[in-house]
């Protein structure tokens, strides 16, 4: 048996597939090489850098080819209905970097609060601005979560820790522990800081519309997908001061080519490091074992 790993994989799980007996590519390929070395393989595992479009997976149906993993949560760079239609098998890992996202949006929520990223900048070019970046406590403020999955359940619990008061909206649950459901112009209204945990919805599910909605002043932290975010009416949004901050750990174009992200001082930007972490890898690195080992029905 053969697997293509297009963008790499934790060496323990590496470790544990060659012990199967398992081929492993670890090299990247893009267009052609990689439609050609996809005739070869098994099994394809990707992380969000490759995209296993319909055009890609027309011409690698009826090759050996059969199972697709998406070693993370999203699968918004597979065509699942194509793939699903045509005989492919798609998983993902959906648990393994729970932990690292919500951990990361605890560290954007006191960035934010506290301006601590443009802090540091500022101060290693010499200028001590302790009155500006004066902010605020964490402590007391609601947080809003849309998406109660598993990364907002574990985001929930840790900031209602810190003392957050802790409402949610999500589309298909609304009831979690003894955190508030509200609708979601309610949860916009109400919430001081809102963290966006859904997979792809809809482009720009947060645009114009939702901002005018949000509490004056409020701050916001992405880490779902970038195209669920208006970035555009974000902008808008932070410069009439009805956003008075936004992280941004994914965008809608990756690496980042909006201009006006980069130069907005209230937009921290990060380059989807959400579920970077040596803990979150080699989870992942395993789940994706023991997808494999089923695979082989063993």
């Amino acid at each position: 048996m053969k697997i293509l790993a297009n963008d790499g994989l934790d060496n323990i799980a590496v470790e544990e597939l060659k012990k199967l007996d398992i081929e492993i590519d670890l090299n990247h390929y893009d267009d052609e090489l990689l439609i050609n070395k996809l005739k070869e393989v098994d099994i394809v595992i990707i992380r969000s850098a490759t995209k296993l479009t319909s055009k890609i997976l027309e011409k690698t149906k009826n090759t050996k080819l059969k199972l697709l993993i998406r070693a993370g949560v999203g699968l918004d760079n597979i065509d699942i209905e194509y793939a699903k239609n045509n005989g492919y098998i798609v998983r993902n890992t959906p648990n393994s970097s729970a932990n690292s996202v919500a951990e990361f949006v605890i560290g954007a929520i006191v960035s934010l609060a506290r301006f601590i990223p443009i802090a540091n900048f500022t101060c290693k070019n010499k200028k001590w601005n302790k009155k500006q970046y004066q902010g605020i406590e964490i402590q007391g403020k609601t947080l809003g979560i849309i998406g109660m999955g598993n990364i907002g359940k574990l985001l929930a619990k840790k900031a209602d820790a810190l003392g957050m008061k802790v409402v949610f909206y999500d589309k298909f649950v609304n009831k979690c522990e003894n955190y508030a459901y509200l609708s979601l112009e309610d949860l916009l209204r109400t919430s001081d800081f809102i963290s966006i945990h859904t997979p792809f919805i809809k482009d720009n599910f947060i645009s114009t519309n939702e901002f005018n909605i949000m509490k004056d002043g409020c701050y916001i932290v992405n880490t779902s997908r970038g195209d669920n975010l208006d970035e555009d009416a974000l902008i808008t949004a932070i410069e009439n001061g009805k956003v008075a901050g936004c992280f941004m750990d994914v965008l809608k174009k990756e690496p980042i080519e909006n201009e006006k992200l980069i130069q907005n001082d209230k937009i921290y930007l990060s380059p989807h490091l959400g579920g970077a972490t040596d803990e979150a890898q080699q989870k992942i690195g395993m789940e994706i074992v023991d997808i494999v080992k089923e695979f082989m029905n063993m």
